[in-house]
């Protein structure tokens, strides 16, 4: 087992016991909260998961890609092994670089993730940006997010099979969409674990601009890209808004403007700063959150996040999410026994 003892090359903040409820976006928790609640569910997946199995994907990139070393990739290595230190991870995941000039990256695996990163990413990051992405990869192992993206993979092939069975397609698509929208709030959520990890916040804003507008930095303004989020935001008229929620559909990640713009939001909402001044859910008392309260958390910052929006169409179609989000309420405060644990 990788060395645990190595701390950061530059002083960190280190987060002993850190629970991921600590960084997790309200509707992402309170899936995870659900999910984790249901005994044996996350053993049924990994059977299910016998597809996509994570000992033949670790061989074909031990293979194919280079695995990150003291002698191999370095920089990027001593990465991993500090964002790993910092988020208290009980072991280093494995890190792969792959040659592809397409700039992407992620975490792989159920049972020893590992983590992949593109050639393209590290040629477009500069090293805290880097820190910031690789942050946000910690952050989906520690959340545990590749056991439910697994779901939404099988459940999207699924789907593909079924579609001549209109019925059948109909009710998959609507459980895919529903995931879909999780992840993109679980990219929310692991933005702000990367933010942790780097304690970078300007590198952080950079490394999601560079995901719009490639590596010239020095054509592009933060303040000018925020305001591209408002314009997105407050959209034109109810048409666009409507369009808005149809590019989304078969979409996994939000949009870069989007992630730009919630990440500075969080940060400046002061769950940051608590954070680092060590004031955060611990991983210890993870069996004792309460699924209905999480629900209640996650209701809430939608209802915000709608009282915020400046988009037409949101305003339009406010009265029915709202009746919607009350009865999902409703079902899971009946379901859990009006505040029952996550236990």
């Amino acid at each position: 087992m990788p060395d645990m003892t190595s701390t950061p090359d530059r002083n960190r903040v280190r987060f002993p016991g850190i629970s991921s409820r600590a960084y997790e976006h309200p509707a992402d928790r309170s899936a995870l909260v659900a999910m984790r609640s249901l005994s044996g569910f996350d053993s049924v997946l990994k059977r299910m998961a016998g597809l996509f199995s994570e000992r033949r994907l670790r061989l074909m990139f031990l293979a194919s890609a280079v695995r990150t070393s003291e002698t191999q990739f370095r920089g990027l290595h001593d990465m991993g092994r500090d964002a790993a230190y910092i988020l208290d991870l009980h072991r280093i995941p494995e890190l792969y670089v792959q040659q592809d000039p397409k700039a992407y990256a992620m975490a792989i695996g159920f049972d020893e993730p590992f983590i992949v990163v593109s050639s393209g990413m590290l040629d477009l990051y500069d090293e805290e940006e880097l820190r910031f992405i690789v942050g946000h990869e910690t952050g989906h192992i520690l959340s545990g997010h590749a056991v439910y993206g697994t779901m939404l993979a099988i459940l999207t092939r699924l789907a593909t099979r079924v579609a001549w069975i209109p019925l059948g397609y109909i009710g998959l698509r609507i459980i895919v969409t529903a995931l879909e929208e999780w992840q993109r709030k679980a990219e929310l959520s692991s933005d702000r674990a990367g933010l942790l990890a780097g304690q970078d916040p300007d590198a952080a804003l950079r490394a999601l601009m560079k995901m719009a507008g490639g590596s010239r930095l020095h054509e592009m303004n933060t303040e000018a890209f925020m305001d591209q989020a408002r314009e997105y935001d407050t959209a034109g008229d109810v048409r666009d808004g409507l369009l808005k929620v149809l590019n989304l559909i078969g979409t996994t990640h939000p949009f870069a403007v989007s992630r730009f713009a919630e990440l500075d939001r969080w940060r400046r909402g002061g769950e940051y700063d608590r954070i680092l001044a060590g004031d955060y859910p611990r991983r210890a008392d993870d069996a004792q959150a309460k699924i209905s309260e999480e629900v209640k958390n996650a209701a809430k910052s939608y209802r915000e996040s709608w009282a915020q929006s400046q988009d037409p169409f949101v305003g339009l179609v406010r009265d029915v999410a709202e009746g919607v989000v009350s009865a999902g309420e409703r079902i899971f405060t009946r379901m859990t026994g009006r505040g029952g644990s996550g236990s």
